[in-house]
């Protein structure tokens, strides 16, 4: 593993110095996962698709795209919460290291980090993203902006990255985990990650974890479940693009011969398992070939293919599940309408 070093003399020199960057990526393993997880998606009924396939370099545009668009309330309203306590959880917390996982653009970790700005104590940044040029640009830019900021980076997934950060220490630690990304994993999934996110932290140590609030019917009281679907289906058509892109994803990747025009996007609120989801509806009757995978697959009219689950969750029931966990609930945060929340936890202490 990389280690940090002191800053040099020159500008250049400093930012060079407080920046190092561990590539965990087993690609072969990788690519091999990638072909069974496509591969068993689309035989099975209802066929879906991984959502990690949203993310080629059209896909992540899209999806920036869609965090600025009116309709899409949970890029500004975590923002908002972050700006308005960024600063207390700092305060709070007292961590040497913050660990970000799906770190990205690293935007609303800035709230964050503003609040070591008047601390005289060093900051060690650990992101983690699967794409190594964005995790690059963005660390450059925050050396730039926080001189006492040092950072090491992990091109990674979030298993792989989690297992390293078990095994060593710098020193108080808080994991944060944004966007209500948890959302994203069914609850075999969520258990497993919970798992390997406690692995990583002492006693002590914190998780921030952002969370997407349940809706609702009008009249019963929280969010409506108009403004959630909106979120999903915006009037601009971007989301649908972003979904559709997928497709053509697989094309690229394993010539596949999809033609985007004989689907349609959907997304849906299931009131059941509170939960939003993703579809792309296949318009006829066809026959679709992913040639590097000696796949084809038989789609009838009006079929569903599940590309994304974005899971909605009640504050009570998080502060049980992590608790059970581990993870005692110190402070929750959220915004005027209860919208989002942001549940900052601690390993428990033995």
């Amino acid at each position: 593993m990389s280690t940090f070093s002191d800053s040099g003399n020159s500008k250049q020199d400093s930012v060079g110095k407080r920046l190092g960057i561990d590539y965990l990526l087993d690609i072969k393993a990788i690519e091999q996962d990638d072909a069974k997880d496509v591969i068993s998606g689309l035989k099975n009924n209802p066929k879906s698709i991984p959502a990690r396939y949203f993310y080629d370099q059209k896909g992540s545009q899209l999806f920036e795209q869609i965090c600025a668009l009116p309709e899409y309330y949970p890029t500004r309203t975590e923002a908002s919460i972050l700006e308005e306590y960024g600063v207390e959880i700092i305060e709070l917390t007292k961590a040497i290291e913050l660990v970000e996982l799906g770190s990205g653009s690293s935007t609303k970790t800035r709230f964050l980090l503003d609040g070591y700005r008047d601390l005289d104590s060093p900051l060690y940044y650990t992101p983690i993203d699967f794409s190594g040029s964005m995790l690059q640009t963005t660390a450059n830019n925050l050396l730039e902006e926080y001189p006492q900021l040092k950072i090491q980076g992990k091109v990674a997934t979030y298993d792989r990255a989690l297992k390293q950060l078990s095994t060593y220490y710098l020193g108080k630690r808080t994991i944060i985990f944004l966007g209500s990304s948890i959302g994203n994993f069914d609850k075999k999934e969520c258990d497993r990650f919970i798992q390997r996110v406690t692995n990583a932290l002492k006693p002590g140590d914190y998780f921030l974890l952002g969370i997407d609030l349940y809706a609702q019917r009008y009249p019963l009281g929280q969010k409506p479940v108009e403004i959630l679907e909106a979120a999903y289906n915006d009037a601009q058509g971007i989301t649908a693009a972003f979904n559709l892109n997928m497709l053509q994803h697989l094309n690229d990747r394993f010539q596949g011969n999809f033609n985007l025009d004989l689907f349609k996007h959907e997304a849906i609120y299931n009131t059941e398992q509170n939960q939003i989801e993703m579809y792309l509806i296949s318009q006829a009757s066809q026959s679709v070939n992913l040639k590097s995978l000696d796949l084809t697959i038989e789609l009838k009219q009006e079929e569903k293919i599940l590309t994304e689950i974005s899971r909605k969750f009640d504050l009570q029931s998080m502060k049980e599940y992590l608790s059970k966990n581990q993870l005692n609930l110190v402070q929750t945060y959220s915004d005027s309408q209860q919208w989002f929340g942001l549940l900052l936890c601690q390993k428990a202490i033995n």
